[in-house]
């Protein structure tokens, strides 16, 4: 049994309160007993204007965020799952959203570039969102091995898209951890099922960290950071405001699920229709 965390936050312009914040609960879910922390999508920087994350993009391996990842893992002796990263990216005119993991001695083990980019227009609030502008997608599954069992990264939006998580259970995943910044109004529709759904059809833990509150931009993000089971039971969530869930995973629950309800051992691919 290992008990993990999702902190949940409402990021600024100011890289340096974004990181005092989220050290702030870092801090905390690690004196709880968390092993493993999720900090959300853009925790470092929430831009008030697109081309600001640009501007102080990091070459990989090299940076103020990237230095605060590994330090206050290794500070607290946690695994740390450092949210999204604008790092430098082909394109000048753009950053690639890594989501970096580290160890409990601050190494880095893994990186993630979100694959899936948010351009869309919500009708309802007049919201535009245009990701493809300034962030460069990523192509990759990301699975690794962690002492808790199998991790999958994604990111927010990816969270739509089951094909990339299907991807993942070819990779033996067994949790997910997902950095997001849902819209309030799409959050308030779609996030939970989406959540459930991705964590039952792929019997996978998913610890999902959200941005959450009213932000200097203008923007409104949903928050309700949760962590869900393999059978789709949200353990804990924080619907609104700074602060953390956290929960105990136990792989033997999920490899029980799995060995009594293997549905993953029943796909047939590709089906064929008369």
């Amino acid at each position: 049994m290992t008990s993990v965390a999702a902190v949940q936050m409402a990021s600024g312009p100011n890289i340096s309160a974004n990181l005092a914040e989220a050290e702030r609960l870092i801090a905390k879910a690690a004196a709880a007993g968390a092993r493993l922390v999720v900090l959300p999508e853009n925790f470092a920087l929430m831009c008030m204007h697109e081309f600001d994350k640009v501007k102080v993009r990091e070459a990989d391996g090299k940076g103020q965020i990237q230095d605060f990842l590994a330090r206050t893992a290794a500070r607290y002796g946690i695994w740390l799952v450092g949210g999204t990263v604008p790092l430098v990216a082909d394109d000048a005119n753009k950053v690639r959203a890594a989501c970096l993991l580290f160890d409990d001695k601050g190494k880095r083990v893994a990186r993630y570039d979100k694959v899936h980019l948010f351009d869309v227009h919500l009708e309802e609030s007049n919201e535009d969102y245009a990701e493809s502008r300034t962030i460069e997608p990523g192509n990759n599954v990301v699975v690794v091995d962690t002492p808790f069992g199998r991790l999958g990264l994604a990111v927010c939006y990816d969270l739509r898209f089951p094909e990339l998580f299907r991807r993942m259970v070819q990779e033996n995943v067994e949790i997910i951890a997902l950095p997001s910044a849902f819209t309030a109004i799409t959050g308030k529709a779609h996030w939970e099922p989406l959540i459930r759904a991705r964590a039952i059809e792929n019997l996978s833990y998913i610890i999902a960290s959200a941005q959450g509150g009213y932000h200097a931009n203008g923007r409104e993000t949903h928050g309700d950071s949760m962590i869900v089971d393999p059978w789709g039971v949200v353990m804990d969530r924080l619907p609104r405001g700074s602060g953390f869930v956290m929960a105990d995973i136990e792989r033997s629950r999920l490899q029980a699920i799995r060995r009594n309800f293997p549905a993953l051992d029943h796909r047939r691919l590709p089906c064929t229709l008369p």
